[in-house]
């Protein structure tokens, strides 16, 4: 588990389980339960806590969980299939971004290495309490906004990291990306427990995989590397917007909360490429 505490363990589950609908500008209907559980070794008032948790989080969302299926397993794991909808004319997809958009996101990256010190008793209060309230964030009014608006494209950051879910992105949209580092927003403590050598394993294996489509600027610093390859759960929205939009959509998000940060734009280019500055 990402946490120590199972009722918000649930909840994290359920968040990240409901942003694929809600990146692709859908209303999420319903949800099942997938769990497994050490029946035999953990008391089975944790696993309820589990549930209860997701069960608070889904209903948060508007929807029910109708049912579900759980396996004995060694390590409690805990997820939702979430079933939505959307008009098949207003799907946003993450391959139809176009050169000249401006790429907004709308949450903090830095779950995975904050994640990480939580699990071996280093991360610093402030820092496990700002992780934990960003990935039971719901990614619904982010949703809402960027379907009243409109955007070229759009994907949920989660676990390939802000980068790898960017060069997918602009790889099927056939162009290239700048991202301004220091425009990142960036959780507290996360960038130096980077420095400290708190990463998953997830993480390493991102940036590995970017190799060959990042260009790095030299003033970007290990740290800050490794946070743009950091692997999330229940991260923010990534969206491409047309610069014409963009000011619309900030007031959209803003007038409902949700945060709106400027990291870069798309530009013609290698599909798929890079460039962070």
């Amino acid at each position: 588990p990402i946490v120590d505490d199972a009722f918000v363990f649930g909840g994290i589950a359920a968040a990240n389980a409901l942003s694929d609908v809600y990146a692709m500008g859908g209303t999420p209907l319903l949800a099942i339960n997938l769990a497994a559980f050490p029946a035999k070794e953990l008391p089975l008032t944790i696993l309820s806590d589990i549930l209860r948790g997701g069960m608070e989080k889904a209903h948060e969302a508007g929807i029910d969980i109708v049912g579900g299926h759980s396996i004995d397993d060694p390590e409690p794991k805990y997820g939702l299939a979430v079933i939505g909808t959307v008009h098949p004319d207003r799907v946003v997809r993450n391959s139809t971004a176009r050169a000249g958009d401006q790429l907004l996101l709308t949450k903090p990256i830095g779950t995975g290495i904050i994640s990480t010190a939580i699990k071996h008793g280093v991360a610093p209060a402030v820092a496990e309490a700002a992780a934990i309230a960003s990935m039971l964030q719901l990614n619904q009014a982010a949703a809402a906004a960027m379907t009243a608006v409109g955007v070229s494209a759009a994907t949920d950051v989660t676990g390939f990291g802000l980068l790898g879910h960017l060069r997918t992105m602009a790889r099927a949209s056939g162009v290239s990306a700048t991202v301004q580092a220091a425009a990142v927003p960036v959780l507290p403590g996360a960038e130096a427990l980077a420095d400290a050598g708190e990463v998953p394993g997830g993480t390493r294996s991102n940036e590995r995989s970017l190799r060959t489509s990042v260009q790095w600027s030299d003033a970007v610093l290990p740290p800050r590397r490794i946070l743009l390859c950091d692997a999330q759960t229940s991260g923010g929205l990534l969206m491409a917007v047309p610069p014409s939009a963009q000011p619309r959509l900030e007031a959209e998000l803003a007038a409902r909360g949700v945060a709106a940060y400027r990291i870069g734009d798309l530009h013609d280019g290698r599909a798929g490429t890079i460039i962070v500055r």
